[in-house]
This record gives structure tokens, sequence and C-alpha cells, in this order.
């Protein structure tokens, strides 16, 4: 089931220690005690992308890792009013730049750059198996596909950036007049593609990384939306001004190119 909000929990708190032969981000000094939790708030577009990292970063550290999944736009209110994190992960590199502006995010490269663009999210449709295919990726036959009475789920515009980039689209295929009133909100993109997966919404346009996983994927079809309908999804990450060290090493850890594939098989350019 897909969750509006969840925390990664269960992961082991083993000391750190110094590991020969690792990658930097790997490598720590030893410390007596166990490790402060690492806190990460992130998109929901990334649910299951960053769940299998950061699998993957605690099994070759053993470092703890938290991590809040929510609507970016809601997410970034919370840091600003004080919600304690040492990462956050955006769907939308605007709150992250508004984030810096405000002081809660560090910039790198001397100060000359704020965090790093880590991908590049893509939109596309979602139909439970039992609807009609929706086979253009301009969106023309969508209100076929929603019949006469069928609701749209998509992420709420006002906070949610792949709910924004639904809007863009439906407004540049000349649906969003004729969808009012059809329209089904969700609090961010995994709660849309939710109504999707258990028949509240007859049809949807989420995150390609939550049509891929399987656990959605096992009851629906999807497409992927021509990335011309909207703005680019520019996601973009930075760390605290008070980001811990283990914090850095899963900063770190995300930019190489064994996270950058996992990201890629997840539908994040």
């Amino acid at each position: 089931m897909l969750h509006r909000r969840a925390v990664l929990g269960g992961l082991a708190l083993g000391g750190m220690g110094v590991f020969v032969g690792s990658p930097a981000w790997a490598q720590s000094k030893a410390q007596v005690g166990q490790p402060a939790v690492i806190r990460v708030a992130a998109a929901s577009d990334l649910k299951f992308a960053l769940t299998e990292l950061a699998a993957q970063f605690e099994k070759e550290t053993k470092l703890p890792l938290a991590i809040t999944f929510g609507s970016s736009g809601n997410l970034a209110r919370q840091l600003e009013q004080g919600l304690p994190m040492d990462l956050f992960l955006s769907a939308d590199e605007a709150l992250v730049l508004r984030l810096a502006k405000n002081g809660w995010a560090r910039k790198d490269n001397d100060g000359q750059e704020v965090g790093v663009v880590y991908a590049i999210g893509r939109l596309a449709w979602l139909l439970p198996k039992s609807s009609v295919s929706l086979v253009s990726s301009d969106l023309k036959g969508l209100m076929g596909a929603l019949g006469e009475s069928g609701k749209l789920a998509i992420a709420n515009p006002d906070h949610a950036p792949y709910g924004r980039a639904a809007r863009s689209a439906l407004q540049s295929a000349g649906l969003w007049p004729a969808l009012q009133g059809r329209l089904v909100l969700g609090e961010n993109v995994s709660q849309a593609t939710q109504f999707v997966s258990t028949g509240a919404a007859s049809a949807g346009l989420i995150a390609l990384s939550l049509a891929l996983a399987p656990e959605v994927a096992a009851s629906t079809r999807h497409g992927v939306v021509d990335a011309a309908l909207h703005p680019p999804i520019i996601q973009r990450m930075a760390l605290s001004r008070s980001a811990s060290v283990s914090a850095q090493q899963f900063y770190a850890f995300l930019q190489t190119d064994t996270a950058k594939k996992v990201l890629s098989s997840h539908g994040l350019g």
C-alpha cells in the first residue's frame, strides 16, 4: 500500500567503523556508541526508489536512516517551521532554492550552488488493467478512458510538483476545463496513485517512478505523458546547514553511479 507519509523504520543501529576499501561515502571515523539517525525528507515519487537505495546504504555502512515521504511543498513548509531533518530531496528544485534563501539549506562548492539536481521526473497516465488502454502520450484519449462519470486522480497542484505538472499537461491538451468537477486530489502523488490502484478513481496522472513499482503495476497499466505538455520536473536535493557527517555520507552516496542506476531503473532520469 502507498501512504501519504511513511517512515522507514527497523534499520540496524550498528556502530560505525572504518570501511577499508569502501568508497568515500562509506567511510567514517570510529565512534563510541550508536550513530545518530540520518533524518531525510523526500518527495513521494521517491517512495520505492529511495527505499531501495536506503536499504543498500544501510547495509554498506550500518548507518540508520529515517525517511519521511510527502508532497514537496508541504515538506518544505514544515522544514521552514522547524521540522528537524538533515537532507531534503524535493521534486521541485525551486523549493530547495527557497530553503537556501531562508537559511535552511547548505550551499555546496564554496557557496556557489545549492545542492544538486538528482533526477528529472516524468509524468505518466495510470489506468486499472480492466480499463480501455490510453495509447496516445498527448492525452487525447483520456476522456474516453474516463467514460461518462469516471474520476481523474492527480496530486494537489497547490503543493505537489507532480500535481502542477498534471494540471499543465491537461491545460496543454485542452482538457482542463472539461475535467473540473471530475478531479480527485491526492495530498501527494503517492495518494493520487493509491486512488487509482484502489478503484477510487478511474484514471490518474502520476509519477512514472510510482507507476513502475511492482505493487502498482500488478493492478494497473501506464504510459508516459509527452514531456512537451508540461514544464520539466527538475528534482533537487540539499543538506541542511546542521547536517551530520553521516547525512553527508548518504548525500554523497546518492550522487554515485550506483545510485543513479537505481533512480534510472525507477523511471527517474
